[in-house]
């Protein structure tokens, strides 16, 4: 049930890498089956953060039972991803983080809660 949606201005040459990679990162981080995990990619937009049209990213990570400590450790991950895939540095990033109810993320025509 984890859910990335990544934003950036940065024109993605290997869409289908970025998405893995970010999917693995999320299963791994939150030991979630990746089975669960859907990643979302908007690439190209025009986008300014501080004024200026650098490279940049903004990603909403949401997530059944997320904790601060994993928001943290997936802020330094992500970041790491992002800077190593799109040259994007970790101080153009901004990450929204959600822990999701369990009884508010739909499914197979039900919920998690």
């Amino acid at each position: 049930m984890p859910y990335i949606k990544l934003n950036t201005n940065v024109d993605v040459a290997d869409k289908s890498n970025v998405l893995r990679r970010l999917s693995q990162l999320a299963a791994k981080e939150t030991g979630k089956p990746e089975l669960y995990v859907m990643v979302a990619l908007t690439h190209n937009p025009e986008m300014l953060f501080a004024g200026k049209d650098v490279a940049l990213a903004f990603l909403e990570f949401k997530s059944i039972g997320l904790t601060e400590k994993q928001a943290k450790s997936l802020s330094a991950s992500i970041s790491e991803l992002l800077n190593t895939e799109l040259s994007i540095a970790p101080d153009r990033i901004y990450i929204e983080f959600s822990n999701i109810p369990a009884a508010f993320w739909g499914y197979n025509g039900s919920t998690f809660g």
